[in-house]
């Protein structure tokens, strides 16, 4: 899967993903959702539509 970068808002940084994962939401926009690597937080990352 590839590596995706993305703001940690209880970090207040930009970091790459853990376990990062692409899924499709309601509206139909694709987004990967992974973990804070540093403090385990969820994030979320809209991605571009194919």
């Amino acid at each position: 899967m590839a590596d995706y970068e993305a703001y940690c808002v209880k970090c207040k940084a930009k970091r790459m993903m853990k376990d990062a994962q692409v899924v499709t939401n309601k509206q139909g926009r694709r987004q990967a959702k992974g973990i804070c690597p540093k403090c385990g937080t969820k994030m979320n990352l809209f991605l571009k539509s194919q």
